[in-house]
């Protein structure tokens, strides 16, 4: 400090000494905020309210709605381009890649903290993973050995699945309005995708088998999120080794020989980790949907996807899809929007019926105002009769 006192003198110090102090209110202020951070997600409580708070129905579904549409070009670069024909081992690597990166943020604290053991039986969880597993690698599975027609025809089927799969599970109905406004959606999107119904025996099998556990998948997705308090990402953190597990086992019986002998450069890597990113967000926003609405709207959602893109397509690139498309895409449209705005009106009379009531029932006010009556009347001034 000699050096600098001569140099600088009493200014050079005073300069030195706020450089310290502004670094330490910054390290201070850096330490508070991973602290607020960390008290939000550390109970499930918590970390469901900051879930709620920051990614509503709007926002999940608009995150879920953009990661599909590039995970469909993710996915067509690598089985196209790059000629990674193997999609069960596709969907090990996303589920990989998605259980490392959950790791990472538990390492660093930023994982959200599960509800306790008791409020799930592990037989739930188990379930999920186990569904999670049969959905996503019967859906590429699916996709690679049937035409688009009939792969579209089996999403299709999924929306009557889960209505039905909820009515003997949950006891759950819907109204009349909504099973009308689902049928012009279903029947908008048979006449918009399905133009070629090719049969294979093997594919149609995969089809089938892949309806029930994605139906099953989206419905305890939603179920486990919004009966307890997990998050997205604590129920993606206990489920994912479960289904890695079940992709291990599935992989022989649906995968083609020679994974390992595929040509693993730097280009081809690239491209299947970039898949495995877009999977890992696929998977978190199709939870944080479907923790914030329902299966079937998120049903709705991915139908919603399928008439953007051929839309977007005839529109922005002149693509020959027929007039019959294009009308059953609009027609679908148009079921979807009665959908939602009845979905909406249901869940603001929800709302309004959850409110706590400001005034006392009529019986209860009428009981108080007439003892308040007998307690405070006037005295009577008639007089007396003599």
């Amino acid at each position: 400090m000699g050096l600098l006192d001569s140099l600088f003198g009493n200014g050079g110090r005073r300069f030195i000494k706020r450089k310290d102090s502004d670094a330490g209110e910054a390290g201070r202020a850096l330490e508070d905020l991973r602290g607020s951070l960390y008290n939000d997600l550390r109970t499930s409580e918590a970390a469901k309210r900051q879930q709620r708070r920051f990614c509503g129905p709007v926002v999940a579904l608009t995150f879920n709605f953009m990661v599909a549409v590039g995970i469909i070009l993710g996915n067509k670069l690598v089985m196209g381009r790059v000629g990674f024909n193997f999609p069960i081992f596709l969907t090990f690597i996303h589920y990989c890649c998605a259980w490392l990166l959950l790791a990472i943020f538990k390492a660093l604290s930023l994982l959200p903290a599960a509800p306790p053991a008791k409020s799930t039986p592990f037989s739930s969880l188990f379930s999920l993973g186990v569904v999670m597993a049969f959905a996503s690698g019967l859906a590429n599975a699916s996709l690679k050995h049937n035409s688009v027609g009939f792969y579209q025809m089996a999403k299709i089927a999924v929306t009557p699945t889960i209505v039905i799969a909820e009515f003997f599970l949950f006891k759950k109905t819907i109204s009349f309005h909504k099973v009308l406004a689902l049928a012009v959606v279903s029947v908008g999107i048979a006449v918009a995708t399905v133009t070629d119904l090719e049969f294979n025996l093997f594919g149609a099998c995969i089809a089938l088998a892949w309806i029930v556990p994605s139906s099953v998948n989206k419905i305890l997705w939603s179920n486990l999120q919004q009966q307890t308090n997990w998050t997205a990402l604590a129920l993606m953190w206990r489920t994912t080794p479960v289904t890695i597990f079940f992709l291990v086992a599935l992989m022989p019986w649906l995968d083609p020989p020679g994974v390992l002998s595929f040509k693993w450069d730097v280009h081809n890597t690239s491209a299947i980790l970039i898949s495995a990113l877009l999977g890992f967000l696929l998977q978190w926003s199709g939870a944080l949907a479907l923790g914030a609405t329902s299966a079937t709207s998120h049903v709705v959602l991915g139908q919603f996807k399928t008439c953007v893109i051929l839309l977007g397509g005839y529109l922005l690139f002149s693509s020959d899809t027929g007039w019959t498309s294009i009308c059953g895409a609009v027609t679908a449209l148009g079921g979807m929007t009665v959908y939602t705005s009845l979905s909406i009106k249901e869940s603001r009379e929800k709302a309004r019926d959850q409110l706590p009531k400001q005034s006392l029932p009529p019986q209860k006010l009428k009981s108080t105002e007439d003892d308040d009556n007998s307690r405070y009347s006037p005295p009577d001034h008639t007089p007396a009769v003599v």
